[in-house]
């Protein structure tokens, strides 16, 4: 009889351990798997150093306030972000344009949406090796270094064509290349180039057309450029850089709130300020 009273005593021990690290399973402390120590609700966000990390980073007290943990993971890249948020890794990311997402998405087979238009980086056109020289007086057979891939060379001729340099074909588009151009009334020579290579041309040609965030991280400023594409142009419309989620996130509220801080009056100054003309909201 004490044995079996032993055995009972020994069975309601267990029995009340495993209760007790069920409770524990379900906590009461109301963490979730998006919470972090503090109790806020954690967002972790893949972005690009320039501008998009400093960007994000500049709106994580105004998060912080509403009691969402901004966290931002830097990638140099244009593949890993994206990969991540497909596969759940981080919630979101920041550093690409919309035109790029959905190209991503047909090649890769992924399920990724925008949530909202942040900022376009305007394409600009600088003076080269002697600085002295503007568009106004460009010499006859001036050459240009455009970038070589296919949707920034087209933003590059249209910019060009904008300025009165060239003349391109009416159906030429954002996929305009050299072929399309219809009037070179300075013999202009295009020289193609891989876009972050642009920058490191400008001492060997008479002007390069270059991407806003290549030109920032070459140390260019709005006062460099000559000429930019404008806010309502065909580019800053077609190439707004979004902030993009896995599809069925769209509407989560840590989601929907850095989208709000992201078109804030505080972000629309901090990237005016710092940027002061390199990067435009689009808000």
């Amino acid at each position: 009889m004490k044995k079996m009273k032993k055995t009972l005593a020994v069975l309601l021990a267990a029995v009340l351990v495993f209760a007790l690290a069920g409770c524990g399973g379900d906590s009461s402390d109301g963490k979730t798997s998006g919470s972090s120590e503090s109790g806020m609700t954690t967002i972790t966000v893949a972005a690009n150093p320039t501008p998009h990390a400093e960007i994000l980073n500049a709106v994580k007290d105004q998060l912080a306030e509403q009691g969402i943990d901004l966290q931002v993971k830097e990638y140099t890249d244009y593949v890993m972000p994206n990969n991540v948020v497909e596969d759940g890794t981080v919630d979101a990311n920041y550093f690409q344009h919309q035109s790029y997402l959905d190209d991503f998405n047909e090649q890769n087979g992924t399920h990724l949406v925008s949530v909202v238009n942040v900022h376009y980086e305007p394409m600009g056109i600088y003076a080269g090796k002697d600085k002295a020289v503007t568009l106004e007086n460009i010499p006859d057979g001036a050459v240009i270094a455009v970038p070589n891939d296919t949707t920034n060379e087209g933003r590059a001729l249209q910019l060009l064509a904008d300025q009165g340099l060239i003349e391109l074909a009416e159906d030429a588009g954002l996929m305009a290349t050299p072929k399309d151009i219809t009037s070179n009334p300075h013999n202009i020579e295009i020289t193609e180039v891989e876009s972050a290579a642009v920058p490191s041309m400008l001492s060997d040609v008479d002007f390069a057309v270059i991407n806003g965030n290549y030109a920032l991280s070459a140390g260019l400023t709005a006062e460099d450029g000559l000429a930019f594409e404008a806010a309502d142009s065909l580019a800053a419309q077609t190439y707004p850089n979004v902030l993009v989620v896995k599809e069925g996130h769209e509407n989560d509220e840590a989601v929907q709130k850095l989208a709000e801080a992201l078109n804030s009056d505080e972000c629309r100054a901090y990237i005016e300020e710092t940027f002061k003309g390199m990067v435009e909201p689009l808000f």
